[in-house]
């Protein structure tokens, strides 16, 4: 790996892959943060739209701009490379930049199959080596508010997590829909329990550690799309606590929600697109002193969950040559309960933690083959006539060629 070890100290080169909304809203801006401290360097991006590359780099001062993501990793050899395309694309690019030495930070959903995940993983350096490393963007991690809670359960202060409550209620409209690869097994990877919700799961995974079954039912009510539109799972954790997992797309009401009810305390956080200090609530159970729970409701200085802040830690990880959080294992969590939950609900069992493997139709497609769920099958071709006599079209292109 070229950074870390070796010049713990230089300036990083990064590269953005896909120059849409969410690279020129969130990564962008996050890396042009660092590099203003000095500590990297946004050297190039990567689009299959030559317009719209030109423009990324024009807007944000990005010296070279491509069109084929080899050529970038060859001439440019950056260190962290940022992919921001849909999730199909996410397995292939992220592959090649690690082949290629750099370290990856890509946007979720991760990959569409756990199959992808795993092939990801096999491409990553060695524990020890220095990486490089995959992480994924699941940014609410991230941010004073998840630190301090997340603290405050693991040293056992809140008691035992008991009961939990998650939920990502949003509204997205026919307009929406209508843009071709969303709500589509091979294009967006998954409805909103692997496109929408997967933020919220994951950060409820972070605080309460491994889960280990789920039982779950998925519903298309609204939308005419192959994914579902909405889905309620109850999920058990390894240690004990009982939780439930709602993810809509057909909530007017828009809300991002977890509630924790711990022995001595309920925590909740209630925001919808990010998080501060301000957004989450504690309450402390009767008999509780009141000075143990002003010191619960001190989160201290309030950083906001956001893509800066998981950079700035990934950053770090890279300089100390550790694999970051949200990578390998850690990163697969989330991921292996959304195809868990689609697995519940599509065949009417419950499924349990490392029940999906290598062999199951749902290790290498989130539908699983389900009837009702899979993706019909393509329309047989027509038969092609022997005929010698050419048609009145085919006659008419043959002529105009």
């Amino acid at each position: 790996m070229r950074t870390s070890r070796d010049a713990p100290t230089r300036r990083i080169r990064a590269a953005v892959v896909g120059t849409g909304a969410i690279a020129a809203g969130s990564h962008l801006p996050a890396l042009a943060a660092l590099a203003a401290e000095g500590g990297l360097e946004v050297v190039a991006a990567v689009d299959v739209d030559a317009g719209a590359v030109q423009r990324f780099c024009a807007d944000g001062g990005i010296p070279h701009g491509y069109t084929d993501l080899g050529r970038m990793l060859a001439e440019q050899r950056p260190d962290l490379v940022c992919i921001c395309t849909p999730p199909t694309l996410h397995r292939e690019q992220t592959v090649a930049a690690l082949r290629a030495g750099a370290w990856v930070w890509c946007e979720k959903p991760p990959v569409p199959s756990l199959a992808d995940f795993d092939a990801v993983e096999a491409e990553e350096g060695q524990e020890g080596d220095g990486g490089p490393y995959a992480s994924i963007v699941f940014q609410h991690r991230f941010g004073s508010g998840a630190r301090h809670v997340r603290r405050l359960i693991a040293d056992g202060a809140l008691g035992r997590p008991l009961v939990a409550h998650c939920q990502t209620t949003w509204y997205r409209d026919a307009a929406y829909y209508a843009v071709p690869w969303r709500g589509r097994w091979d294009t967006e990877g998954g409805g909103p329990a692997m496109g929408h919700g997967i933020h919220q799961t994951d950060l409820l995974l972070d605080l309460l550690g491994p889960w280990s079954e789920v039982r779950a039912m998925a519903g298309r009510l609204v939308h005419d799309v192959q994914t579902e539109d909405v889905s309620t799972a109850l999920v058990r954790f390894g240690g004990g606590a009982l939780a439930t997992v709602v993810n809509s797309v057909l909530s007017p009401d828009e809300v991002s929600r977890i509630r924790i009810d711990c022995e001595r305390a309920t925590v909740e956080l209630t925001h919808l697109y990010g998080h501060g200090n301000d957004n989450w609530r504690i309450t402390p159970a009767p008999g509780v002193p009141a000075g143990e729970a002003a010191a619960w409701r001190d989160f201290g200085p309030d950083v906001p969950s956001s893509h800066l802040a998981q950079l700035r830690e990934l950053v770090a990880s890279m300089r100390a040559g550790q694999r970051p959080r949200s990578s390998g294992a850690d990163g697969r969590t989330s991921l292996e309960l959304v195809t868990a939950l689609y697995k519940s609900a599509f065949t009417d069992t419950t499924v349990r933690a490392g029940d999906i493997g290598p062999g199951d139709p749902f290790y290498t497609a989130l539908h699983g083959d389900a009837p009702g769920w899979a993706p019909a099958p393509a329309p047989a071709p027509a038969p092609v006539s022997l005929s010698p006599t050419p048609s009145p079209s085919a006659t008419h292109e043959e002529a105009s060629a």
